[in-house]
């Protein structure tokens, strides 16, 4: 079990899960509906990242990668199978108690991952399932509401800026390993250093919609884009240099919780 929860990709997994559960709070959904979305955002991700190591476990034993259980054989294929069904249905079946515009939107988003892993990551469009899939995000937050609304511009395009971010900084420290097996994605085709300048204005751009996107910013927001850039600016460096992909995701992961957690203590919501 410690080794198919390795196969989730869990800090990730956990930061996305805390980033929709902020959301919940800004969006002032009842505490009942945050616990819920938190959980269906949960049981999407976990499916999405055993998919991807379950699909990817024979290109991962073509380079030797030693860090994936099922490419060693820890988790057995047709388990890690199983649970990637499985939760991905827990999680279509779960989103049905925040009501059916909230449950479509989570099918984007699940649908987003799942195309990824499927075959998408290997063509140019590969920035695409990322960027669907975490622009539905906040769809999926505010339509959750007992009066369901439609997200915010700004917030859309900050959520799919920050899955454009996190694409470009999980892949580019892969490239050697993936053009070895095949795998030719955006990533591949632009090469480290400009992946790098995405990555910076991706993020930088997520940050402005965050913090200028609710009216005019306060000193405390206007403090927390200055944190976020520091954190963009990082993260290119690290994709540029190639860095660990584990360190440059998390540092997107934890740009967006810092725009979230300022919108949150700000009293911004992200209801349009």
């Amino acid at each position: 079990m410690l080794a198919l929860a390795r196969s989730t990709h869990p800090a990730p997994t956990l930061g996305v899960t805390a980033i929709a559960a902020l959301l919940g709070l800004v969006s002032a959904l009842e505490p009942w509906r945050i616990a819920v979305l938190a959980l269906v955002i949960l049981l999407n991700q976990l499916s999405v990242g055993l998919s991807n190591d379950w699909l990817d476990a024979p290109r991962d034993r073509q380079v030797g990668r030693t860090d994936k259980p099922i490419a060693t054989g820890e988790v057995p294929e047709s388990v890690a199978r199983g649970w990637a069904f499985g939760t991905a249905g827990a999680s279509l079946a779960v989103s049905l108690f925040l009501g059916w515009p909230a449950a479509v939107a989570n099918l984007v988003f699940l649908a987003a991952g799942w195309g990824y892993n499927l075959g998408l990551k290997s063509t140019p469009a590969s920035v695409l399932p990322y960027a669907i899939g975490f622009g539905a995000l906040p769809f999926a937050v505010t339509l959750s509401r007992v009066d369901p609304a439609p997200a915010a511009w700004w917030a859309m395009a900050a959520g799919s800026l920050l899955g454009v971010a996190a694409h470009f900084a999980n892949v580019v420290p892969d490239l050697d390993d993936d053009r070895a097996t095949g795998v030719r994605g955006l990533p591949h085709r632009l090469g480290a250093r400009w992946s790098g300048v995405v990555v910076a204005v991706a993020l930088a751009g997520a940050s402005l919609c965050l913090v200028l996107g609710p009216g005019q910013p306060t000193p405390l927001r206007l403090a927390g884009l200055g944190v976020s850039l520091a954190l963009a600016a990082a993260c290119s460096v690290l994709v540029i240099r190639r860095s660990s992909s584990r360190a440059a995701f998390l540092l997107t992961i934890a740009a967006a919780l810092v725009a979230v957690v300022l919108l949150l203590s700000s009293g911004a919501g992200i209801v349009a």
